[in-house]
C-alpha cells in the first residue's frame, strides 16, 4: 500500500479544493509513492514527532496544521518548520496536512465539536457557497436549555480545557442554541448572533470581540489546540474505516504548547 492510498481516504473526506485561499493543505514533504509503513497523527509537527514516527517505523505523519504555511527562501534550520523539514527528509518521512479542508468539510472539525457538546439539528454556520453543506463553523441546538455556568463546564469537559476565557453572561440568560468553530474564528461572532445562537465557542478571540458583543452573545474562547485536537480522531476514523489493519496511532509526544498557571 502506498502513502498516496492512505491520503486518498483523507482527501475523499476533506477534498483540498475546500481549503481557504491562504491555506497550504496537502503534501508538505516526502514521496507519496513510497510504501506506507504506518502513520502518526498530530495537530502540529515538531522535531520530537518526527523522531517518534521514525522510532515506531512509520514513514507518514498526518497533521492538521500545515508545516509549511508561508514560502521558504532557504532551509538552514533557523526555525521550527525548517528544522522539521530537514529532519523529515533525512529520516525519509512524508508529511501531509489537512487544515481548512478538514475545517470546512461536512463531518469535519466543527461538526465533531458539536457532537462532543451534544448539539442536535446541526447546520453549517458560514457556508462555502449559498446553500452549500460545506463551510466553516456549525450551529445547532442543545437537548434542553442550560445555564451559562453549566454550559461552560460542559465545554471545559468536552475539549479538555484547563480554563476558559469567556464574556460575562447576561442576567437570566439560558443557553439552548449554540454556534461554534474550531481554531481562530472570532470574526464569525456576527454570523452566530444572526443565526440566533446564545453562545459561540471558538478560540483566539480578541478583547474588542468580547467588548463589542458582550450584550448579544456568550462568547467562549476554549483555546486553539483544545478545539482542534479532535482532528486526530477524525483522521483516525476516516483511515481505519477504509484501511482497518493499517498501523495508525496518535502521537505520544504531542502536548499543548500553551500551559496555564
Amino acid at each position: 500500500m502506498k502513502i498516496r492510498d492512505i491520503i486518498s481516504a483523507i482527501e475523499a473526506f476533506a477534498p483540498p479544493s475546500l481549503q481557504e485561499s491562504y491555506d497550504n493543505t496537502g503534501y508538505q514533504v516526502g514521496n507519496p509513492d513510497a510504501k506506507a509503513t504506518g502513520a502518526l497523527l498530530c495537530v502540529d509537527v515538531t522535531e520530537e514527532i518526527i523522531d517518534e514516527a521514525a522510532d515506531k517505523g512509520y514513514n507518514l505523519i498526518i497533521s492538521h496544521h500545515p508545516l509549511l504555511f508561508r514560502g521558504l527562501k532557504s532551509v538552514t534550520g533557523s526555525n521550527r518548520p525548517e528544522r522539521v523539514l530537514i529532519r523529515a527528509i533525512l529520516k525519509g518521512i512524508t508529511i501531509y496536512s489537512s487544515h481548512t479542508a478538514t475545517d470546512s468539510t461536512t463531518g469535519g472539525v466543527s461538526w465533531r465539536m458539536a457532537e462532543k457538546l451534544g448539539l442536535k439539528d446541526t447546520t453549517v454556520l458560514v457556508p462555502s457557497a449559498p446553500g452549500a453543506h460545506t463551510g466553516l463553523g456549525v450551529i445547532g441546538d442543545l437537548p434542553t436549555p442550560i445555564t451559562p455556568e453549566t454550559f461552560a463546564t460542559n465545554v471545559k469537559e468536552a475539549f479538555q480545557c484547563p480554563c476558559l476565557r469567556m464574556s460575562r453572561p447576561a442576567t437570566g440568560i439560558m443557553i439552548s442554541r449554540v454556534a461554534l468553530c474550531g481554531g481562530a474564528a472570532g470574526e464569525f461572532v456576527p454570523q452566530a448572533i444572526a443565526a440566533g445562537a446564545q453562545a459561540y465557542v471558538t478560540a483566539d478571540c480578541k478583547l474588542n470581540q468580547f467588548l463589542d458583543h458582550a450584550n448579544s452573545i456568550l462568547l467562549i474562547d476554549a483555546g486553539h489546540f483544545e478545539t482542534e485536537q479532535c482532528t486526530k480522531q477524525i483522521f483516525f476514523d476516516v483511515i481505519t474505516e477504509k484501511f482497518p489493519n493499517f498501523a495508525l496511532c496518535y502521537s505520544d509526544k504531542e502536548k499543548n504548547p500553551i500551559i496555564y498557571l
